[in-house]
C-alpha cells in the first residue's frame, strides 16, 4: 500500500512539475526552466538528506559510473515534457509519457537490463498496454 501511495504522489508531482515548467519556460525559456527545476530539486533533496540522514556515502564507490549519470536524464525529460505540453497539451503529454515509460519498463523487465531480474510478461500485461494506447488515441480525438 505504501508503494502505491508513493507512486501516486510521484505521478501527481510529475504532472505539477510539467505544468509549472511549461509556464516558466513561456517567460524565460525551456532550458532555463529545466535549470531552475534541477537546481530547486537539488536544494530540496539536499535539505531532506540533511534532515533524514539515511544511507551511506561510502557505497558510492560501488555504483557503476553509468548509473551515476541517471540524473542527467532529467534535463531531457524536462525539456521534452515542456515542449510537448506547449504543443499537444497536458493530458495528451502525460498520457503519452506514461505509455512510453510503461513500454520501456516492459523491455527492461523482459530483457533483465540494468541488473534487474528477468520477468515473464503474459498476455494480460500486453492487453493492458494496448488498452492504455487505445485510451490515449481516444483522448486525442
Amino acid at each position: 500500500m505504501r508503494g502505491i501511495i508513493f507512486a501516486f504522489l510521484a505521478g501527481a508531482c510529475i504532472t505539477l512539475q510539467g505544468v509549472s515548467n511549461a509556464r516558466i519556460s513561456q517567460d524565460i525559456g525551456t532550458w532555463q526552466a529545466a535549470t531552475i527545476t534541477q537546481l530547486t530539486g537539488f536544494i530540496m533533496s539536499l535539505l531532506i538528506l540533511l534532515f533524514v540522514r539515511d544511507g551511506k556515502w561510502q557505497g558510492i564507490k560501488e555504483v557503476k559510473p553509468l548509473y551515476l549519470i541517471g540524473g542527467s536524464f532529467a534535463a531531457v525529460v524536462i525539456f521534452s515534457e515542456v515542449t510537448a505540453i506547449q504543443q499537444i497539451g497536458v493530458t495528451f503529454t502525460i498520457s503519452t509519457l506514461l505509455i512510453a515509460q510503461l513500454c520501456l519498463t516492459f523491455l527492461i523487465d523482459i530483457k533483465g537490463w540494468f541488473g534487474m531480474g528477468k520477468r515473464q510478461m503474459r498476455l494480460p500485461q500486453f492487453i493492458g498496454i494496448g488498452l492504455m494506447i487505445a485510451g490515449v488515441v481516444i483522448l486525442k480525438f
